[in-house]
């Protein structure tokens, strides 16, 4: 085969695993920097008038440095999505940095609009995500590792060592959504009834409103 045919194939080759993966819808524009102070939503946000776009919409220093972690889990997540980069709309792809105290846990959930992929700045993290079939696939991972965790499946992120640790975490949309299955099941509003979330978890009540309190948003 000539190198020629060869790099056709190769493109096409690429041309199709990039339509298999992406997941927002395709730009049909070079930009289109959200306007969120329109309230208009189509599948995404109104566009910003050209002549208004500066290189702040394209920016966020957000992610430079870890953040401070006050919380129960012993996480936090620092987004770079369509919210904090406005330059984002329409482009499919979004960024977030992941801080973990010694011992810290980023709680099984799910993103509804996008795979992730993890590169580990420090320290070692145990991860793993759920299939549909109910298995577990499972790693420890190190300074300088990447692991993916397949898009909307049920997925977690442990640091089981002595030290702090962080990754940054890439999507292929610009809002990929977070559900995390203890606070949508315990904290909803309204609220899940009490009896399916016994029935579900094989637990009494007592336990339902036990899990509740301790998952209810501190008040400030």
């Amino acid at each position: 085969m000539s190198p020629t045919n060869t790099f056709t194939i190769f493109v096409m080759f690429c041309c199709v695993i990039y339509s298999a993966f992406a997941s927002d819808p395709d730009t049909l524009q070079d930009l289109c920097v959200a306007l969120s102070s329109s309230g208009v939503k189509v599948n995404g946000f109104a566009c910003k008038a050209e002549s208004n776009v500066t290189e702040a919409d394209f920016f966020f220093a957000g992610l430079a440095k870890s953040a401070t972690i006050n919380n129960t889990v012993g996480s936090v997540v620092t987004g770079a999505n369509v919210e904090k980069i406005p330059g984002l709309n329409t482009l499919g792809v979004s960024f977030s940095r992941i801080d973990y105290k010694a011992g810290g846990l980023n709680p099984p959930h799910t993103h509804p609009r996008a795979t992730e992929i993890v590169f580990v700045l420090d320290g070692q993290l145990d991860v793993g995500f759920i299939t549909t079939a109910n298995k577990l696939i499972s790693k420890s991972i190190k300074k300088g590792e990447i692991f993916v965790f397949p898009k909307s499946l049920v997925h977690y992120q442990k640091n089981n060592g002595d030290k702090p640790a962080s990754v940054l975490s890439a999507f292929n949309s610009q809002l990929p959504g977070t559900v995390s299955l203890a606070a949508a099941l315990f904290t909803s509003t309204p609220t899940v009834p009490d009896n399916v979330l016994a029935q579900a978890f094989q637990i009494d009540t007592k336990q339902v409103h036990d899990i509740k309190a301790k998952l209810a948003p501190k008040k400030s």
